[in-house]
């Protein structure tokens, strides 16, 4: 199991000035995960660019990263851009590397590294096909700075996972030349209904992640103002997909439609549950279900299911790791949870059991791999993403979206042909949280 660090936001208050790579803070150990703050311009400047990078310094020191600012594009050379992490593309505008730049950066992505795209880092480097892919999507225009309702789609992403489902804020709004959503996950959206001047007919999104020829990408098209960047609620948005970036923090970048909620965190959404046996799960008012007492299971009975994909977001609330809990599948409708244990299969969240026990593994029956299982588990307290896809007797498990069980049933009272699914409240000591269940079925070829 990693073990990820936790994070603070802090509010910024100075400027610092930019220019040459600064030199890291003392009191940053050698080996301390390291990020380039890169904010040249070629086109519009952004007064809000002091501030943003004194916020990135601030969110280093109390993150545990070091960083360094410059708007040098000499920077960027294949021996400088080994040092980094991750390179914060922080509101860049025009063309700002020549070929010879470009090419080292392609290089640093393919082998690993970590992009961060901050609000006009999409209104740069339109001829350059490889950082239009990288980015997601180009600027195409913007009304007024005004308040909107930001959606946040995925709340298990670092960068997401402390916002509210809507969130009311003010900023130059980004209209894009193309829908990133085919091609990249997207994070958070705009309702275009609560602002005038959205081009994007309905389906706005404003933040995303992918995994990109190699290494890791994050844009957020907010910041903007100078506010934005003395605001926790933005900071803690950009940590999350700093973390994301450098690999301290693990999600489930890949594209996802198709999708149709069966929990979306709203109590309306659980009229098609029932809970089997003791315990219960409460729902938070941030539509999170967390489970107490038990042995029991809250199950969806509104229709079985046969060839699907389900995915949902889990977390653990002890320091340990124990707390054990579990998505069942496969099983017939029954008020009895052990009905499930005998008759379908379950994925454990328990991360401290034997190996054909613990996180990822099919219960008792096989074990995840363990090494992909620990680069992609995120730690107690911290959100993950599980997917489970069912194609007749096949069971497969991604963690945060890396493959990590693949799983052929053989018993026929087991058969996972048709049956139901559902989440375990396994005892009064265990407390596990679950976010945004949601499925995609039938699956066709090629999904």
């Amino acid at each position: 199991m990693n073990t990820t660090g936790r994070w603070t936001t802090a509010v910024v208050g100075a400027a610092l000035l930019l220019g040459c790579v600064s030199e890291p803070a003392a009191s940053h150990s050698a080996d301390a995960e390291r990020v380039l703050v890169f904010s040249k311009t070629a086109g519009f400047r952004h007064d809000s660019i002091p501030d943003g990078v004194a916020a990135v310094k601030q969110l280093g020191e109390s993150g545990g990263f070091t960083v360094d600012a410059t708007e040098d594009a000499n920077a960027f050379t294949p021996k400088n851009l080994r040092r980094y992490d991750a390179v914060v593309f922080l509101s860049t505008t025009g063309d700002v590397l020549d070929p010879t730049q470009q090419r080292a950066f392609e290089g640093y992505i393919r082998q690993g590294g970590g992009y961060v795209g901050i609000h006009a880092a999409a209104d740069t480097e339109y001829d350059w096909a490889f950082y239009g892919g990288l980015v997601g999507a180009y600027f195409q225009s913007h009304p007024a700075i005004q308040p909107a309702t930001v959606v946040a789609e995925d709340r298990a992403h670092p960068s997401t996972s402390g916002l509210p489902p809507t969130w009311n804020w003010t900023d130059e709004w980004y209209n894009y030349r193309s829908n990133p959503r085919d091609r990249a996950h997207v994070l958070a959206s705009l309702d275009e209904s609560s602002y005038t001047g959205g081009t994007m007919n309905g389906d706005h999104p404003i933040a995303w992640c992918q995994d990109y020829q190699g290494g890791r990408a994050f844009y957020t098209g907010l910041g903007h103002t100078k506010e934005s960047y003395a605001d926790p609620a933005f900071l803690g948005h950009v940590l999350g997909g700093i973390r994301y970036a450098i690999g301290d923090a693990q999600a489930d970048c890949r594209p996802e439609n198709g999708y149709r909620p069966l929990f979306d965190g709203t109590a309306a959404s659980l009229d098609d549950w029932k809970q089997a046996g003791p315990g219960s799960f409460t729902r938070s008012d941030d539509g999170t279900l967390t489970s107490s007492g038990g042995m029991g299971m809250l199950w969806y009975a509104g229709q079985s299911f046969g060839s699907y994909s389900l995915k949902l977001d889990w977390k653990m609330a002890g320091a340990s790791g124990d707390d054990n809990s579990g998505v069942f599948v496969g099983f017939p409708p029954s008020d009895d949870p052990w009905s499930a244990v005998d008759n379908g299969y379950e994925i454990q969240i328990d991360a401290t059991d034997v190996p054909e026990k613990t996180t990822g593994s099919v219960y008792g029956f096989r074990s995840a791999d363990l090494k992909k299982r620990d680069r992609a588990l995120n730690p107690p307290g911290e959100w993950n993403t599980y997917e489970i896809r069912v194609e007749d007797e096949r069971l497969r498990v991604w963690l945060n979206g890396v493959k990590i069980n693949d799983f052929t049933n053989t018993d026929p009272a087991r058969s996972l042909r048709d049956g139901h699914v559902g989440i375990q409240n396994h005892g009064a000591d265990d407390q596990v949280s679950f976010r945004d269940i949601r499925i995609k079925e039938p699956l066709v070829k090629g999904d």
